[in-house]
């Protein structure tokens, strides 16, 4: 089978290439470059992308021995990830880059150009598994949990499912792929994993929204509208966040105080209790689904956020379109429009969509009210 691994010049990706050398498979190396800024250097652990990542990704495949090429993707990335995340924070959601660029630029526009070469899959350094059982592939969580990646590949969908290899999906752990990679002379072996959001290279994701977005100043509220403190921009606040809100007024009762709405039109944030995060029901649109949309009343769990853990869920209602699910009694808070809400039937993945609603118990209790 004719592979294109897809190489960040991070070790995962490096052995997830060597393995699939390994298995056999006619490999080519690609580097996506997906920065407007190349010549930027990478710091530390974070962000990904620089003239560094490429020569290292380039050197993993020289010991390969496999023919190795740099792609210019910055501005499908810039067109669908980087302003779509800006577009989500405008409009008082938050969204989930990594999913985004899984589903438009990794297996979206790379798989297209590797299919329109002649290519028959992609092979990626993601931690999660391809199952075969009854003449499809099932999506299925890693077997190192600490590294499971199912999460933000849910989105790619069942067709761009059967394109793609994820060779780490079976390792015990992270420390056995860098020992993998000493062992096959592999210079990226030690070098620290990205994290954060890619394109903020410098981890301050508030600078990068008000460079991007601007100053918008308005009101800090709590539940009954009295202000409480204000911002220099709505954008910068995520439902469930308490750090950073720099009230001006503590809480009657001196408890801590969350975010519990941003409303970006109004310019107003909306702060309370804890408590007043509970989350009894999420519905999530633009569904995906790996299979058979789930029935009413089916049981399975539930996970929204990529380092979350599931809970136990039941399906209210699905269509090919939308899904809503009764999350009461798992504890789930801090649920906010634009996250990923991703639906698993054990360690499979049935589904994923993205959060567009959220109900508490006391919402349900009156809406129950007013319909007597």
């Amino acid at each position: 089978m004719r592979v294109l691994a897809a190489m960040s010049g991070g070790v995962d990706s490096a052995v997830a290439a060597a393995r699939a050398v390994d298995a056999g498979h006619d490999v080519v190396g690609v580097h996506m470059a997906l920065s407007r800024t190349p010549a930027q250097e990478r710091t530390g652990s974070r962000g990904c992308c620089s003239i560094e990542d490429a020569s290292d990704a380039r050197r993993a495949a020289d010991v390969l021995g496999i023919p190795y090429y740099v792609w210019d993707m910055s501005e499908r990335f810039e067109r669908t990830v980087v302003a779509d995340f800006l577009a989500e924070y405008a409009a008082g959601r938050t969204p989930n880059p990594c999913v985004r660029c899984n589903e438009h630029v990794k297996f979206a526009a790379l798989l297209d150009k590797a299919l329109a070469l002649g290519f028959d899959a992609v092979c990626t350094g993601h931690y999660a598994r391809v199952v075969e059982r009854a003449g499809s592939r099932e999506l299925h969580r890693a077997v190192d949990p600490a590294k499971d990646q199912s999460y933000v590949l849910a989105v790619m969908g069942p067709e761009r499912l059967a394109r793609a290899v994820f060779p780490l999906g079976d390792v015990a752990s992270k420390s056995e792929v860098r020992a993998e990679a000493v062992a096959r002379g592999l210079s990226v072996a030690a070098k620290p994993d990205s994290y954060d959001i890619c394109f903020v290279a410098d981890g301050d994701t508030q600078g990068f929204l008000r460079r991007a977005l601007g100053e918008q100043p308005g009101e800090v509220v709590d539940e009954s509208g009295q202000v409480v403190g204000t911002h220099d921009g709505a954008y910068a606040y995520t439902v469930g966040q308490r750090r950073g809100l720099a009230l001006g007024r503590p809480a009657p009762d001196g408890r801590p105080r969350y975010v519990l709405a941003v409303e970006p039109v109004q310019r107003r944030v909306v702060v309370g209790p804890a408590e007043s995060l509970d989350v009894a029901q999420v519905r999530g649109d633009a569904a995906v689904w790996f299979g058979d949309v789930p029935a009413a009343g089916a049981t399975c769990t539930v996970q929204v956020r990529a380092h979350g853990t599931d809970v136990p869920a039941r399906v209210l209602a699905a269509d090919a379109g939308t899904v809503t699910v009764d999350v009461s009694g798992a504890g789930l808070r801090g649920v906010a429009a634009g996250q990923s809400l991703v639906l698993y039937d054990g360690s499979r993945v049935v589904g994923q969509a993205t959060v567009a609603a959220t109900r508490s118990a006391a919402d349900l209790v009156g809406e129950g009210a007013r319909s007597a």
